[in-house]
């Protein structure tokens, strides 16, 4: 039986006893860990997920956090500045060994799931936090999202996702604008169609903005 199974934005093809390396982990060597994104399973019949096939997992042991190979990146400016400069890179990665391909039941094993080692950042927990129980994993998940609403800057309209109206959709509104429109307090099409534009001293408001914002309002 042979799965592909997904993992640090990539698919890999694996059968038991298959040795490779992977985006890091957020896992100690020796550690056995899960895959629960399975994108297809093959051998005597073929299951394809959409997108994933429910219950099934990939277990594997951590054999070692490694360092792939350096890559160079040279960059040289000619003509006007003459300039160079040189970067160097090497891939922080993790060493795993397929154990077991399980077709059902993987979400009921209590082994850990394998999570990238930003996720595991993100979410500020200790490893051992992490299980491929299903409900929590969806906590988890629900957790990271609310830390990243946390941290997004402002949006080109200059408000969080979900705060306000995207007001660069109003002709001659750039994000500039939009800007100092948000810190007049002016961050939905509703509020900029009840501006006069004459008497709107806060900032510059054109008379133009206002008819398209009753209309898009």
């Amino acid at each position: 039986m042979f799965a592909v199974m997904k993992t640090g934005g990539k698919q890999y093809k694996v059968q038991s006893g298959d040795t490779l390396r992977i985006e890091k982990l957020a896992a100690d060597a020796g550690e056995t860990v899960q895959f629960n994104d399975i994108l297809m399973l093959g051998g005597d019949s073929t299951v394809v997920g959409a997108p994933f096939v429910a219950g099934a997992a990939v277990q594997a042991e951590v054999v070692d956090q490694i360092k792939g190979e350096k890559v160079i990146h040279y960059t040289r400016r000619r003509r006007k500045h003459s300039s160079k400069r040189t970067k160097g890179h090497r891939q922080q990665l993790t060493t795993v060994r397929i154990t077991e391909i399980l077709s059902e039941g993987g979400d009921k094993t209590g082994v850990k799931a394998a999570m990238g080692a930003g996720v595991a950042g993100a979410l500020g927990l200790g490893v051992d936090r992490y299980t491929s129980n299903a409900d929590e994993q969806d906590d988890m998940v629900a957790r990271v999202k609310n830390n990243e609403a946390k941290a997004e800057p402002a949006s080109a309209a200059g408000t969080a996702e979900g705060a306000g109206d995207d007001l660069t959709k109003i002709n001659g509104v750039g994000p500039a604008a939009a800007k100092k429109l948000y810190e007049a307090g002016i961050t939905t099409f509703a509020q900029l169609a009840a501006l006069d534009a004459d008497t709107f001293e806060a900032t510059k408001v054109k008379p133009e903005w206002v008819e398209q914002a009753k209309t898009l309002a």
